[in-house]
């Protein structure tokens, strides 16, 4: 019997357009002879939708309004399966298996969402709620990172109400210029900047405290943008490694998902032969140390002299047309379809597993 896959998309964050691409390229990619999908929208305001009326095949939710036409609906769970109710007639409307949650950024990819389907025992791809909140972090992300001897670029962390005692002339003193400015809990380099003397320093302070009460100021580190996709629970797996080589300063928003010359990819990359391994090993250490479960995309930079620093981890990776972490897999002999099949069985995996602990005291 097949089973039901729920694909959660949309969401309230900053990066939703990225979620509708992903969720679509999911849908027309997973094998329809295992599985049936049903989609379960997020609108921009949080509330969760469903529309039976859309394409079973090249199906587009960017060019289409999903929202628009559906039905409001909230979440239940019986027997370890997830039914959908309609909020006006009370009544169950669809029913799933295992939630695939595509939901990129702020209330997705934070363990928010995991967490409302731990709390219901449905189970869901990806990492669970701890090791999707420290990874969508990038100040815990360092600090758990640091005290486990991982390299990383050096870094300062900011809070809103302590902005105005930060001086511009201590930041270079510690991190050079240029560096980085980033809001610590968004992805897809939303509210990041480069910036090269005090005015656009304090400029880019305000963009990032937009979207976030906590930012990073960071080293800018010279060298080639290297990614590795993990696959797996208690024994992960690596990827080939990859290269990002960006058109602009750096792989801004609009690089990675609205300009289609603005970034090219080598994978596998050219680097020298013996690193590949060593970059392997590193990611999987990091995988384990950040409590990653189903998949993550761990990012370094590599250094002229083939140093390199850990950047962050991407829990809930992008699999939009343009997006590293399927073509990574790809790339090592593992086909889209596959990979949806394998990270499906990896939710169901964990989710047995972790019905196994007790919960009685006595």
């Amino acid at each position: 019997m097949k089973k039901k896959i729920g694909i959660v998309f949309g969401g309230k964050s900053t990066e939703h357009e990225v979620s509708l691409h992903s969720a679509s390229n999911i849908h027309d990619a997973i094998d329809k002879e295992q599985f049936d999908v049903v989609l379960l929208g997020v609108d921009r305001t949080g509330k969760w939708c469903f529309n039976q009326e859309y394409s079973l095949n090249n199906l587009d939710l960017s060019s289409i309004d999903y929202f628009e036409k559906s039905k409001t609906v909230h979440l239940e769970s019986r027997h370890g399966k997830a039914f959908l109710t309609d909020k006006l007639s009370n009544t169950s409307i669809e029913n799933f298996d295992v939630a695939f949650p595509i939901i990129h950024g702020s209330f997705g990819e934070d363990g928010t969402l995991q967490g409302i389907f731990k709390s219901l025992d449905i189970p869901f791809v990806g990492a669970d709620i701890l090791g999707s909140a420290i990874c969508m972090d990038k100040d815990i992300t360092k600090r758990l990172l640091r005290d486990s001897n991982i390299p990383i670029a050096d870094f300062i962390t900011v809070y809103k109400e302590n902005k105005q005692t930060l001086v511009f002339e201590e930041v270079i003193e510690k991190l050079g210029v240029p560096f980085f400015v980033k809001p610590c809990n968004t992805g897809s380099s939303v509210g990041v900047s480069k910036a090269t003397d005090k005015a656009s320093f304090y400029i880019a302070m305000d963009k990032a405290f937009e979207y976030d009460r906590k930012i990073l100021i960071e080293e800018a580190i010279v060298g080639k943008e290297l990614e590795c996709a993990i696959l797996g629970n208690e024994n992960p797996e690596a990827s080939v490694i990859g290269e990002i080589i960006p058109t602009d300063e750096f792989y801004t928003y609009d690089t990675k998902y609205l300009d289609v010359d603005g970034v090219k990819m080598s994978i596998p990359a050219q680097i020298p032969h013996e690193l590949p391994n060593t970059l392997q090993q590193i990611a999987i250490k990091v995988y384990k140390i950040m409590c990653c479960e189903g998949m993550a995309r761990v990012d370094f930079f590599l250094r002229d002299d083939n140093t390199f620093v850990v950047n962050e981890i991407n829990t809930l990776p992008g699999f939009a047309d343009t997006s590293m972490y399927s073509k990574l897999w790809i790339a090592s002999g593992v086909s889209y379809a596959d990979l949806i099949t394998k990270l499906i069985g990896l939710a169901i995996e964990q989710r047995t597993a972790n019905n196994y602990l007790s919960t009685v005291i006595f």
